[in-house]
Order: C-alpha cells, then sequence, then structure tokens
C-alpha cells in the first residue's frame, strides 16, 4: 500500500498542525465508506476527509466539494450527535502504525464533558472508522462481528483493542543497527520483502526503491556486500532523520498523466517509464491522487441501477440490430424471386401441377437452363404468384429493415452518449438530469404517486482560453443540444470529438476572431470530456455553430454537420483543470 505508516505519520503532523483547536461544524457522509468533517475556526474553514474504501483508505483534507445523499446513514446522524461542536484537542499515531486518533472536547446531550475519539485503521480491505469513547466502540463504519474475525471484533458497546501485533520494529524509536540486524536475519528472502517484513511503516514502493538504491535491482538478503549494507545504513538513516520534517511528496505517472503510485520518499527506480510530479503537501498530493478515482467509485454505487439499465439497453438493441442484418442480407435474395416469377409466366404454356420445380431457358443469360423450386400441390399459375407475393413482401420488409437499422444505430450512439455523461457526472444533481432525460425518452418510468423534486438545474462547466476566450462546456445531452442550438450565436466555434460521444464545446467569439490557440485549449477540453478521454492523439472536428443542424425525430444533443475541420489533440487533465473557472 502506497500510505504507509511513515506517510501516515506526515500526515498526522500536517493535520494537526492545521486542525487542532478547531471545531467540528458539519458532519457529512458521501459514500458508505467516506465521513468529511467541515471544520471552523482560525477564521478559516476546512474539510477533512476519512475513506476507508479498500482500494483507496486514507485521511487528508479535500478542496473538493462532494455531493451527499438526502438521507443521511445512521453512523452520519451518530457521529453528528457526538461531534457537531467538538474540539480536536490532539492527533495520536499509534507507533509507526497505520493507525490514527483524533481526540476531541465534546459535549452529551446534558452538557457534561465527554472525551471522544475517531480512530481510522488503514489495512486495504480491513480499514475502519470506529468512534469511541474513552476505550468503548459507540460504532463503526464497518461493524465486525464473530462471523467476520474470531481475533478480533468492533461492536458497539464492547472495549477498542489494537490490531495483533506484527513483530516489525518502529523506525523512529529503534537504534538503525537493530533494524539491520534484523533484516540481515532474513537470509534467503529479497531485500525488499525482509525490509517489509522488518520495519514498521514502509510500503512496498519505498522497500523497492530501497533495494534499488542498494543494488540497483532486488536480491537474496545473504548476498549483499559490506558496502551495500553500508548504502542501506545510510537510506534507513536518512528516512529516521526526516520523518517529522517538511519535505516534498511525489506522485508517479503514466504517459497520458494518470495517477500510478505516490510515496513521501523521492522515487528513481522507474526513471524514463514514469513522470514525476512534486507536491508540497501530502493533502494536496492524496486529493489529486485519489479524487478522480472515487469520483468513478462515487458514481458507480450511485448511479448503478441507470449504469446497468444502459448497458442492458444498448446488448438488447445489439442483439436485436444482429437478427435485423441477418434478414436484410436474405432480402438481398429478392430479385431471384421476381427472376423466378417472370420465367414462370414466360412458360405457363407448357408448364404442369405436380412437379417438384420447373427447368426453363433464362432469356436474361443467354438462354441458359435454369431449374425454379415449386410446391407440387399448386398450379403454375399459383407458384408464378407466389415468388411475385414473396418478392413484394422482401422488397417492402427491405425498407423497413433498412430503416429499423438505421434507427438501431443511432439507438446504441445515443446510449452510449448516456453512459459518457454517466461517467463524468460528479454530483447528484447531474445524476437527476439524466434520469430526467431517460425518463423523457420513455426509457425508465417515474414513481406514479410520488411527488419528485425537479432536479436542480446545472450551468454548463465554463473555462477560459489562455488568451481570454468563454469556453462553455455541456454536462448531458440535454443541455449539449440546448447549448449548440438556442444558447450559442452563429458565429460562435462548435467542437466534438469525432466520432465518439462526448460533450458539445463551445467557444464564444463575442464579436471577435477566435484564435487557433483558444480552437486547440478547447479541442483539448472536448477529447478530455469524451469517451476518449483516456487515449492519445483525438481528432476533434470544429465547425460554426451556423453549419449545425438538428434532424427531424433524432435524439436529444444530435446535430449533423457538413462543413468542418479536423484538429488531432492529446487529453491533458492538468491542462484542462488549469483553464476551468473555479
Amino acid at each position: 500500500m502506497a500510505l504507509d505508516g511513515i506517510f501516515l505519520s506526515k500526515i498526522k503532523d500536517e493535520i494537526s498542525n492545521t486542525a487542532v483547536g478547531l471545531r467540528v461544524d458539519k458532519v457529512n457522509q458521501p459514500a458508505r465508506d467516506e465521513i468529511i468533517l467541515n471544520l471552523r475556526g482560525k477564521g478559516c474553514n476546512y474539510r477533512l476527509l476519512f475513506c476507508v474504501r479498500a482500494d483507496s483508505p486514507r485521511v487528508h483534507f479535500t478542496s473538493h466539494n462532494i455531493d451527499n445523499p438526502p438521507v443521511p446513514p445512521m453512523f452520519c446522524m451518530l457521529m453528528r450527535k457526538y461531534l457537531t461542536g467538538a474540539l480536536i484537542k490532539d492527533v495520536r499515531q499509534h507507533e509507526m502504525d497505520r493507525i490514527l486518533f483524533f481526540d476531541f472536547d465534546a459535549t452529551n446531550e446534558i452538557g457534561d464533558k465527554i472525551d471522544i475519539s475517531l480512530c481510522i485503521e488503514i489495512m486495504g480491505k480491513y480499514s475502519n472508522l470506529i468512534l469511541l469513547n474513552g476505550n468503548k466502540v459507540l460504532d463503526a463504519i464497518k461493524r465486525v462481528d464473530i462471523t467476520t474475525s474470531s481475533v478480533r471484533q468492533i461492536l458497539p458497546g464492547i472495549e477498542y483493542k489494537l490490531p495483533p501485533d506484527q513483530g516489525k520494529l518502529n523506525i523512529e524509536l529503534t537504534d538503525t543497527e537493530d533494524i539491520i540486524n534484523k533484516i540481515l536475519f532474513n537470509k534467503e528472502k529479497l531485500l525488499s520483502s525482509a525490509i517489509i517484513g522488518s520495519v514498521q511503516g514502509i510500503s512496498p514502493v519505498v522497500s523497492r526503491e530501497i533495494s534499488y538504491r542498494v543494488t540497483f535491482d532486488d536480491c537474496i538478503v545473504s548476498s549483499l556486500t559490506e558496502n551495500q549494507i553500508s548504502i542501506l545504513r545510510n537510506e534507513l538513516n536518512y528516512i529516521k532523520e526526516n520523518l517529522h520534517t517538511a519535505a516534498e511528496y511525489y506522485m508517479l505517472t503514466e504517459e497520458n498523466g494518470k495517477p500510478k503510485d505516490l510515496s513521501h520518499y523521492d522515487i528513481k527506480q522507474y526513471s524514463g517509464k514514469l513522470g514525476i510530479k512534486k507536491y508540497g503537501s501530502c493533502s494536496e498530493l492524496l486529493d489529486d491522487f485519489y479524487y478522480e478515482r472515487d469520483r468513478i467509485n462515487r458514481i458507480n454505487h450511485r448511479g448503478h441501477e441507470l449504469i446497468k439499465l444502459i448497458n442492458t439497453l444498448i446488448e438488447r438493441t445489439s442483439r436485436k440490430l444482429a437478427v435485423q442484418n441477418e434478414e436484410l442480407k436474405k432480402c438481398a435474395e429478392k430479385e431471384n424471386l421476381r427472376l423466378y416469377g417472370e420465367l414462370i409466366l414466360a412458360n405457363l404454356y407448357r408448364l404442369s401441377k405436380g412437379v417438384s420445380f420447373y427447368e426453363v431457358e433464362n432469356y436474361y443469360d443467354d438462354g441458359k437452363m435454369i431449374r425454379i423450386p415449386c410446391n407440387p400441390a399448386l398450379t403454375p399459375t399459383e407458384n408464378q404468384k407466389k415468388y411475385y407475393k414473396d418478392y413484394r413482401k422482401a422488397q417492402t420488409a427491405e425498407k423497413m429493415l433498412e430503416k429499423l437499422i438505421d434507427e438501431g444505430k443511432d439507438e446504441i450512439i445515443y446510449l452510449e452518449s448516456v453512459l459518457d455523461e454517466l461517467s463524468r457526472a460528479d454530483t447528484d444533481s447531474e445524476l437527476s438530469l439524466i434520469r430526467q432525460e431517460l425518463a423523457q425518452g420513455g426509457y425508465i418510468k417515474n414513481i406514479k404517486g410520488k411527488k419528485q423534486k425537479p432536479p436542480k438545474e446545472l450551468p454548463p462547466m465554463e473555462f477560459r482560453s489562455s488568451d481570454g476566450f468563454r469556453i462553455l462546456v455541456g454536462r448531458n445531452n440535454v443541455q449539449n443540444e440546448k447549448l449548440s442550438l438556442k444558447t450559442a450565436l452563429k458565429s460562435d466555434m462548435w467542437l466534438h470529438a469525432q466520432k465518439t460521444p462526448g460533450s458539445h464545446v463551445i467557444i464564444c467569439g463575442d464579436g471577435k476572431e477566435i484564435s487557433d490557440e483558444a480552437i486547440e485549449e478547447a479541442a483539448v477540453i472536448a477529447a478530455f470530456y469524451s469517451k476518449a478521454g483516456e487515449s492519445s492523439l483525438v481528432p476533434v472536428d470544429y465547425t460554426r455553430v451556423k453549419a449545425l443542424k438538428k434532424p427531424n425525430g433524432s435524439k436529444a444533443g444530435m446535430v449533423i454537420y457538413h462543413e468542418y475541420y479536423t484538429i488531432i489533440v492529446n487529453p491533458d487533465r492538468e491542462k484542462v483543470e488549469k483553464l476551468k473557472v473555479k
């Protein structure tokens, strides 16, 4: 886990320096495994995020506004009861383990002072957030009973016990030579594994980095030379000396800028393979690293039913299209039906009833003989009429199938655009607007007899180009259409990622000639807010708004255009965030 005990000690120092002495103003639970404390005091407001999700457990200040569910969960209500108005008096860490305690001065219902602590345990899938009164568990965001763990239960009313000790050495309190000896005792292990197994609070990425600095790779402990052991000693001393000093923090990024890993230790083992972004604050790093991943998790959780519905509709429509395409292939044989009918009609005088085929000359093919299947129970005239009837039926079916196939393709394009909207929805308001769009399209039904509050109308996302042009981005199909066909001026510039679902982007000209720089930056935004947002070299079409047309009867957000230019760009999250109007 990237967020190790040493990193957590630095977070503890950062939070303690800011939060001690602040009061809890509000408590919110935006997701099942997240709590946000809104802190107030010293003329400032802060949001302190506690997350115990298995793939991203952590605690830090956050700058992001996260929507809350309309009805707060029971654990959130309990937290509000005990913590609203409480003063943070201390932040403690258990040794160098991944456990932090937040101690509060709080009062009960009758105004008596009580000692309340909030404990966050950062242990992968076993991560938990526990509310304590002294040493008694009031409740936990994840209750652990005997069926879940026979070693340690976490339930209301029982005594809180620390997780079992793993026998690792606390790097802060243990002499470096004792740590070296414990590592060297694991003779047959790889050095990185021996470090993890011996030292408390070191993550795999840091242990691999130490091993890389010692051996330029990884090696069996017993093969270490005296010089390598000396380098190992220096690295451990460096970590000890910098436990509580201000430092830089590092995010490892993939080529497209996507976060890969993080560390409090300068990572050199991936030089040339991964990018490195430096931060001066733990919270800033963690906020950037986890926000996008958590946003997607929240949307998948809250919009699970919508996502499942859309995927089902896409699958059903795709199956229907496959059947229709097969039927259309059969219709392609209709000319044979017409030919058979004509040849039978031309030879009626010499054909008789009771045979299974007619063998006649094909005057469309140099008089070559052709065998025409027929029903022996029918007369030649009846067989001829049947072929003409089947021909007309195939002709009608072909026209209908072509129309149905075109509608099916448009349906899939629309549904994929809704999926793309869902993938970028940040708030419950945006989800509600997508639900409303689907209800208007007849894909879902509103619950009868239940008064539903209309979703809050959200403005388009707004950006500003480097040279001052205002750029507007639609959040969903309905807003895309309104923005492109009603709000924008005819002289404004319209952009959209080519042949893929995405947001409509408008550059507002305000009577000025739109610059190439503004077009390029808007294209990056259009590529980023599209299904191709994780790709590179994304083609983006751009044209004047006056060139857009809406086909009759088409779905929301559907427009066509024939005169346009194309620019190829790379989606860049950092650039998009920089241009966004906060």
